[in-house]
């Protein structure tokens, strides 16, 4: 569980804690003169460049097909789902949903792939301003979590979101930002990884960039980068992936760039005007 890219997770106790051969061809002289130089061979160059072009754009069909860039070219990710293809970065197999459940992405494909689009879904809800208001946190995790764990979690995770809390974060006791600010939480699944799964069950390991803070005037608290791991353990219950635990880690984390910050006007327009993503492996 994350607070936009904090730390977050419960244990068994229910306690919460916030947080890709050439062949050479010799041209001998005319009979008529043995010692006169060479005549050049009367093929122009450019049927030879014809005939290299034709053998680059072989070899690049080649590299294409086994890369295997077409509909039928699997999951792109092994048999099980968990082994990046040639291209790992871009989405492959299934398509990700049907449909949603209380404008959350739903009807993941019930295998490991189907798990591994569901966790990368689940960590951008989880990490988003929704988890920073009661009503709309608790409907979150009644979608997202199965029966037992929601039961666990919900008491540990309102304490932890407590008014104290989201006053440190600059937010009122609804999660509401001041008037002229923008409370920025989101999270962007860079890859994702299943580390063991069977019919009914994934662990599924979600990396991923986070944005979280307060774009505005005044705030003390501007919008930061976190790169962390999240660590879903799922259940196939009521004909979805449903989380059973989650905990996070920091990192892998890449070196800072040289990009200077951009302005909190900058940040805010941004955030209201680019749309985030439905996830697939």
């Amino acid at each position: 569980m994350s607070l936009g890219g904090d730390d977050g997770s419960y244990d068994d106790g229910g306690t919460y804690d916030v947080g890709g051969t050439g062949t050479t061809r010799t041209h001998l002289p005319d009979a008529g003169d043995a010692y006169a130089s060479p005549r050049r061979p009367a093929r122009s160059s450019r049927s030879l460049v014809t005939v290299v072009g034709v053998v680059v754009l072989l070899i690049a069909a080649i590299a294409f097909a086994n890369q295997g860039g077409g509909e039928g070219s699997g999951d792109g990710s092994g048999s099980d789902g968990s082994k990046p293809g040639g291209n790992p970065t871009a989405a492959s197999g299934e398509k990700p949903v049907s449909g949603d459940r209380a404008g959350i992405p739903s009807g993941f494909a019930h295998n490991a792939q189907g798990a591994q689009s569901a966790a990368a879904n689940y960590a951008v809800v989880l990490g988003g301003d929704g988890m920073f208001n009661t009503a709309t946190r608790h409907e979150i995790v009644d979608t997202l979590y199965t029966k037992q764990a929601v039961g666990e979690l919900k008491g540990p995770m309102d304490k932890a979101y407590s008014p104290e809390f989201l006053a440190k974060m600059g937010l009122d006791e609804n999660g509401k930002a001041p008037e002229g600010s923008t409370f920025v939480s989101r999270t962007m699944p860079v890859g994702t990884k299943t580390v063991k799964s069977t019919a009914d069950s994934a662990t599924v390991e979600v990396w991923y960039t986070g944005l979280i803070g307060m774009s505005g005037t005044n705030s003390t608290d501007p919008v930061r980068t976190t790169w962390k791991t999240w660590t879903f353990e799922l259940t196939w219950s009521d004909d979805d992936w449903r989380i059973v635990k989650d905990n996070q880690t920091d990192g892998p984390t890449p070196v800072p760039g040289d990009e200077s910050a951009s302005t909190s006007k900058e940040i805010s327009e941004a955030v209201e005007e680019y749309g985030g993503f439905t996830y697939a492996r």
